[in-house]
């Protein structure tokens, strides 16, 4: 499925188009160039699922837990700044990825072979005219 987002103003209607595919999916990986959207996105998908947190990017945590008011907390990962799979062993990646709650990976190309097969995998692309498309 493809959705395009002409402007900002238009995340929150985009992210309310990809939230009923996640209902089959508790892994969500975020493909994009940098600057292609993906923290941006992310946020808006929080702020539909109901996040009550403040939203940043984990580029240096690595992941940021989030809590949603009477449910699961979301967990945003953002692997820019590992340089090797292991690190990814040594902060437990597997207690988030399986732990039944949303998680939101940003720069998985640095850990795919680590991905769990049912993860979904979203692509975020920037066009010639600013606009994004996301395709998954």
């Amino acid at each position: 499925m493809d959705i395009q987002i002409p402007s900002l103003e238009y995340l929150s209607q985009a992210a309310k188009l990809l939230i009923p595919f996640l209902h089959e999916y508790k892994v969500i990986a975020f493909y994009g160039s940098m600057g292609a959207g993906k923290t941006t996105f992310i946020n808006a998908l929080c702020n539909e699922l109901g996040v009550t947190d403040n939203m940043n990017s984990p580029t240096f945590s690595i992941v940021n837990q989030y809590d949603v008011k009477g449910k699961n907390s979301i967990y945003h990962f953002d692997f820019y700044r590992i340089n090797r799979i292991e690190e990814a062993f040594d902060f437990g990646y597997e207690d988030y990825f399986y732990s039944g709650n949303y998680c939101f990976i940003e720069w998985p190309e640095k850990i795919e072979s680590i991905l769990p097969t049912d993860t979904l995998k979203v692509y975020i692309s920037e066009q010639e005219d600013g606009s994004r498309l996301i395709s998954f």
